[in-house]
């Protein structure tokens, strides 16, 4: 089986480790990928974005199976296009079609679908800016902080929390203004949930669903949970207030009533999904819906899966993942992301990457990486995510951290206290 993997990030890398690892005769495929998929496959130079170039690298390299990244390719409707192409009949897409990832493409849409389907979720309302004045109303309404949801995709800097009523105005006018283009012409505005969050993960046929390991992750900046908002600098997997009580609510409140709604409106859904939740006092809240695997989630779940991947992939492709068996690792995974200085503002690009060779407790993943005159060099924000296992979640941190110092690039930056608020947390 070839399988093209799209997208360049972390994730990819993660999943193209985790199929690499198959039992089962299989060639792989990035695009655009980075130098770490380029250890386990062929790296092709097609922007996820371009169908048509995506449809002619299935053609040449006669691709059965594509599997979906990052969220942009399926809001704008890649597997639709390719299950339209009869010349492209018998290939797999691991996402669901452009319908299905409204999940994540639209705030309104998710939120919307959760009221429709009894699923516990903040209050909330939607404006655009023919009723910001009504908007301006409603927050009067809730008790700060307020929550601010840019209603498309945002490249992950739409949702803005705020204690302040006036700035929350303010900036309330400035989404509605233009300041997200698009996505921003509608904004949601939900009712701030005390908490303390963690996210869980499905692959689905659209009929039935296994429940992958559950992981938390760290999207500030700097430690202690503080400064600007990142694409994540860390995650740890598994998350120890996930009792066996909680994921049982979970399942029954969350997760079966949204595959089984989604079935209800007609909406065929052959993926990954990512729920995005808050245990307010034992009880799940969705903040969100992703419809595919997170980052750097996917680099702590991945590596806690005992099974098969490919084989898990074939029961969505057959639609019996229910026959399939998904066996995790009881360890600790723990991932650290090692980022350009000055990321998330702006930052330099083109620094060689030394120590790698080195790593031997840790699993390495890129995810803002380059090549240049054979060295590898920094290429992105976010560039590496060290990953190890552990007996415990203190003995996984310790194994990262130990790699790090191994590792240098200029600027190098990384937060020390991953998975500090859950040490005190008993499993």
């Amino acid at each position: 089986m070839n399988i093209l993997i799209l997208g360049s990030g972390g994730r990819e890398h993660a999943l193209a480790w985790k199929l690499s690892k198959s039992s089962r005769p299989l060639k792989l495929f990035t695009a655009p990928g980075n130098p770490g998929t380029a250890m386990l496959g062929v790296n092709l130079p097609v922007d996820p974005l371009d169908f048509t170039a995506v449809r002619s690298a299935i053609l040449e390299h006669k691709i059965g199976m594509v599997v979906v990244g990052p969220e942009a390719p399926l809001v704008e409707g890649i597997t639709d296009y390719i299950e339209a192409d009869p010349e492209l009949a018998s290939v797999v897409v691991i996402g669901p079609g452009s319908n299905g990832a409204m999940l994540e493409g639209s705030k309104d849409f998710a939120k919307g679908f959760m009221k429709r389907h009894g699923i516990p979720t903040a209050a909330y309302e939607t404006f655009t800016s023919e009723t910001i004045e009504d908007a301006v109303h409603f927050m009067t309404t809730l008790t700060p902080p307020y929550v601010l949801k840019a209603d498309g995709l945002a490249a992950g800097k739409g949702v803005l929390i705020i204690s302040d009523p006036d700035e929350a105005v303010s900036e309330l006018k400035a989404m509605l203004g233009g300041r997200f283009g698009k996505a921003g012409s509608k904004v949601v505005i939900e009712q701030y949930l005390a908490g303390i969050e963690m996210s869980a993960f499905i692959l689905t046929d659209g009929i039935s669903y296994r429940l992958l390991p559950e992981a938390k992750d760290y999207k500030r900046i700097g430690e202690g949970d503080t400064g600007k908002n990142t694409g994540g600098m860390g995650a740890v997997s598994p998350v120890p207030f996930a009792t066996p009580e909680f994921m049982g609510k979970v399942e029954d409140k969350v997760i079966r009533p949204t595959v089984e709604g989604l079935r209800a409106e007609g909406i065929e859904y052959r993926g990954f999904i990512f729920f995005g939740l808050m245990n307010v006092g034992g009880e799940p809240y969705v903040i969100e819906y992703n419809a595919r695997l997170g980052d750097p989630e996917s680099e702590v779940i991945l590596p806690r899966i005992e099974s098969d991947l490919y084989d898990l992939l074939e029961g969505v492709a057959r639609r019996d993942i229910e026959s399939r068996t998904l066996v995790t690792s009881p360890d600790s995974a723990a991932t650290v992301m090692m980022v350009s200085g000055g990321y998330p503002d702006a930052y330099n690009k083109g620094f060689e990457i030394t120590g790698l060779d080195s790593v031997r407790d840790s699993i390495v993943f890129h995810a803002g990486t380059g090549e240049s005159g054979g060295r590898i060099v920094t290429s992105g924000g976010r560039v590496l995510s060290v990953t190890s296992r552990g007996e415990t979640l203190e003995e996984a941190l310790e194994k990262s951290y130990r790699t790090i110092s191994g590792i240098g690039f200029e600027g190098v930056n990384y937060r020390k206290d991953i998975g500090f608020d859950l040490k005190k947390i008993k499993r």
